[in-house]
């Protein structure tokens, strides 16, 4: 049983168990990024809780459909990593925004996606992987006794199920900062860059780069034609990149995480049975809650968090390698070593020369 409600795409907008239990698979890959995110920089806990939760609900009213609102995974990821500061991720995400807003509105969407091959856009996510695995083994190692119960916890999950592995160690973490101190209720004051100011350098740039090649390919074209397998839907490419556009337009300037849909969650939210948006009702409500208890956060273990990274890297390092072979796995390879000992925007530039010359050379 559940209640319906129409949105403006003619889907019902329903509350049943399978929307609750949906909420949680696109909260999986979220909330570790998140928590990662705002415990190593200047990012405000609250700010960007707040964000996914209005976005959640803005964009499950608009589609009425369990599109996921996700991090950025390569601008965060690098930002956790130590290799972009707050400042650069700032300006990264509001220039992200205007872009996809502007190649939405264009039709480019399409046309950018078809001149970057596949491998290109899989080794900047192995790349994105690396550097989260270098940054989680730092971690780690100042509390070993807390990484390896960390761990532990994550391969018991795993065994029920991958998708849970972070989940689990997200929940002991909380389990021991609520050890420290219990939250007191704090409402978010709402300003314009509330921790901190835009940097425009090339770092900023370079970031910008790796990560519009990933949300062309993962959270425009592959959850475009997710949302048309699972659900039926006719949600267009470029239509997601307006979306997008407008939320990191919105959201950044007010202290949100760089935000992007994405195919991984949208898989995640069906899975775990969600067929509406109002999955997204439910999760978008959740995460405004978790914006009201912020400092929860304060007392995460420092080794735990490490293990966290490492959980994520995993994930995303497995889905960069699950669907090629052959030279294209090579080039994935080399993509993604360059990233790691170079700068993800140089490997991006790179991989895509060696995609174009491969290409002309089988013509």
């Amino acid at each position: 049983m559940g209640a319906s409600f129409p949105t403006d795409r003619e889907r019902g907008v329903e509350f049943s168990l399978g929307e609750l239990t949906g909420a949680v698979g696109d909260s999986v890959t979220v909330l570790p990024l998140v928590v990662a995110l705002c415990a190593l920089t200047d990012a405000s806990l609250a700010h960007v809780f707040l964000g996914f939760g209005a976005f959640q609900i803005v964009w499950g009213l608009r589609y009425g459909l369990p599109v996921s609102v996700e991090p950025m995974k390569a601008l965060v990821g690098l930002a956790i990593a130590g290799t972009l500061t707050y400042g650069e991720l700032v300006a990264a995400g509001l220039l992200a925004g205007g872009v996809l807003l502007f190649a939405g509105s264009t039709g480019l969407v399409g046309r950018v996606r078809a001149a970057v091959g596949r491998p290109v856009v899989r080794g900047v996510q192995l790349g994105v992987a690396l550097l989260l695995v270098r940054a989680g083994v730092d971690l780690a190692a100042a509390d070993p006794v807390v990484a390896l119960g960390g761990l532990g916890v994550a391969l018991l999950a795993a065994l029920l199920d991958r998708r849970l592995a972070a989940l689990a160690v997200l929940v002991v973490g909380t389990a021991v900062a609520l050890r420290v101190g219990t939250p007191t209720l704090s409402v978010p004051t709402l300003s314009v860059l509330p921790a901190g100011s835009p940097e425009l350098t090339r770092g900023a740039l370079s970031g910008l780069v790796a990560q519009l090649a990933m949300t062309v390919g993962n959270a425009a074209v592959a959850t475009s034609l997710l949302l048309d397998d699972l659900y039926g839907a006719d949600v267009s490419a470029d239509e997601l990149a307006r979306s997008m556009g407008v939320t990191n337009l919105l959201a950044v300037p007010f202290g949100g995480a760089p935000m992007c849909h994405g195919s991984g969650g949208l898989a995640g939210k069906h899975a775990f049975g969600a067929r509406t948006g109002g999955a997204n009702l439910v999760l978008g409500a959740g995460y405004v809650g978790a914006a009201l208890v912020a400092g929860l956060w304060a007392g995460f273990p420092t080794a735990a968090l490490g293990v966290l990274l490492l959980v994520v890297a995993a994930g995303l390092g497995r889905v960069a390698l699950g669907d090629v072979s052959g030279r294209d796995r090579v080039l994935v390879l080399l993509v993604g070593a360059l990233s790691l000992l170079v700068n993800v925007g140089v490997a991006f530039v790179a991989g895509a020369i060696a995609w174009w010359a491969l290409d002309r050379g089988q013509e």
